[in-house]
């Protein structure tokens, strides 16, 4: 019978799960995440869990936050378990279960009750996962959209916040007026340069409503850049079954992910930080090189993998990587195309990062689905795929199957599969995505013309006529055939 996982339960875990083996109670808070998702959970959470089990920083234990009210509901299943829960790693020569007690409490989910959490001085980092189009970015210009709505809310109502940048902004005020040092913000999103992204973010709220406030934020807060990379699926009744079943606990909340991480980080915490370096991560000067690394190979391969197996009706990652037309397409559009707009890493070599991630991606245990690999296309695009497109548009490299890539999110926005199956688009922006999918099969144009989207891509020549012409194979000659002429050049 399954065990309820709480603090009490601990020393009745089967002996095959690894649970805290440091004192929970001697644990002090030094970082607050914003986004208490699966990721952070498989990730940063545990590389202090592992930190701590070395005997040390243990002032550095986590606080959970959330800005949305279905982090309500986060916060509730975790309560329940005295904040702890399971990580299981999925790797295929067997599975292992750890339970993680780095989470030492989570904040109330309402904006001036976090603010009053940031404003304490034991919390010396802010870190965060709020989705890669959390940020309020500008398509057209790369910088700041400042007339988003809410960030035109937060600007008229400065201490009353309702964004993570209006409560970052408020909390940084309060600690400037109490003479407290500021924390550091240190985005764990997969973005481009994240640290410049919540740097310009935070900056460019507080500039909307007081100038001099925004120059103190800019030049006394640290933003670090850095990589991270764990893949994650997301939590279903399977996965709680296999944790009930299998490691005879029951948890509201498990984790499962592939037994692969990676944390590259800039070393520019002014205030201090854990010892990670002694668990794995990797500091170093310059990170962007390593986010390009894994932005492009990685979430740029998964983008090129999940349109085509969707339009052909597969179920999950490692489904596409046993299909030849999908593994090819894969691993000819890596390799002609990513890579070389990929400046050398000292130390780092591309081929065997490619490897290493077709071998991740076919890992038949971690069941990552074709459906969470489609999701938000419409802000994961512009930070994946467009980029890599635009560089090689640049240097007058190969675009076609770039354009192809687009070309299949395009034929996937269309909502019907191969065999004629309805899809339904997993993404917010469905009900502007779903008819200009629709209509760019007579005209192309139709769906490059979302601006948001593809900015000055848009205007470009070279690209809409590769787009346009690809486009048009996947709807005459059908996805597998399209596939194969890419991969036969």
């Amino acid at each position: 019978m399954a065990t309820k996982l709480d603090t009490s339960a601990l020393a009745d875990l089967p002996s095959d799960v690894t649970r805290p083996g440091y004192d929970r109670a001697a644990l002090t808070p030094g970082i607050l995440h914003i986004g208490i998702g699966n990721f952070h959970r498989a990730h940063q959470a545990v590389y202090l869990q592992r930190l701590f089990e070395t005997g040390r920083d243990h002032d550095w234990a986590l606080v959970g936050a959330g800005v949305r009210p279905g982090d309500t509901a986060m916060r509730d299943r975790l309560a329940a378990q005295d904040w702890l829960y399971t990580v299981v790693e999925l790797d295929p020569e067997g599975l292992s279960a750890q339970v993680v007690g780095s989470m030492i409490d989570f904040c109330e989910v309402a904006p001036l009750k976090l603010v009053d959490r940031l404003s304490d001085p034991a919390i010396r980092i802010v870190s965060l996962t709020i989705t890669e189009g959390g940020y309020f970015v500008d398509a057209d210009t790369g910088g700041f959209d400042a007339k988003h709505p809410d960030m035109q809310a937060d600007a008229a109502t400065p201490d009353d916040p309702k964004s993570v940048f209006g409560i970052l902004g408020l909390a940084l005020r309060r600690r400037f007026e109490a003479g407290t040092p500021p924390f550091t913000v240190m985005s764990c999103d997969n973005l481009p340069g994240n640290g410049h992204a919540a740097q310009q973010a935070t900056v460019g709220l507080a500039r909307l409503h007081d100038g001099a406030f925004a120059d103190r934020i800019g030049t006394q807060v640290a933003f670090p850049n850095g990589m991270v990379d764990c893949i994650t699926p997301a939590t279903s009744d399977r996965e709680r079954a296999m944790v009930a079943d299998k490691f005879g606990i029951t948890d509201a909340a498990p984790v499962v992910c592939e037994p692969f991480r990676q944390w590259v980080l800039e070393d520019n915490f002014p205030q201090g930080r854990p010892a990670l370096e002694e668990v794995g991560v990797e500091f170093v000067a310059d990170v962007v090189p390593y986010e390009l690394m894994k932005l492009r190979i990685l979430n740029g391969g998964h983008a090129a993998i999940a349109y085509p197996s969707a339009l052909l009706g597969l179920t999950y990652a490692h489904d596409a990587m046993a299909d030849p037309d999908v593994a090819a397409w894969l691993d000819a559009l890596e390799r002609r195309e990513i890579m070389p707009t990929l400046a050398p890493i000292p130390g780092v070599d591309y081929e065997a990062y490619l490897a290493k991630i077709q071998e991740r991606f076919g890992n038949p245990e971690v069941g990552d689905t074709i459906t969470r690999l489609c999701l938000d296309g419409w802000n994961r695009q512009p930070k994946f795929v467009l980029p890599t497109l635009e560089d090689a548009l640049k240097a007058d490299r190969p675009i076609q199957g770039l354009a192809l890539e687009v070309a299949l999110w395009a034929r996937y926005c269309a909502g019907e599969d191969e065999a004629g199956n309805p899809i339904e688009i997993a993404d917010d922006r469905a009900e502007v995505l779903h008819p200009a999918g629709q209509k760019a099969r007579s005209d192309p144009q139709a769906f490059l013309a979302l601006g948001e989207v593809f900015g000055p891509l848009a205007r470009n020549s070279r690209f809409t006529e590769a787009f346009a012409m690809q486009l048009g194979r996947l709807w005459s000659d059908g996805v597998r055939a399209t596939l194969q002429a890419y991969c036969k050049g």
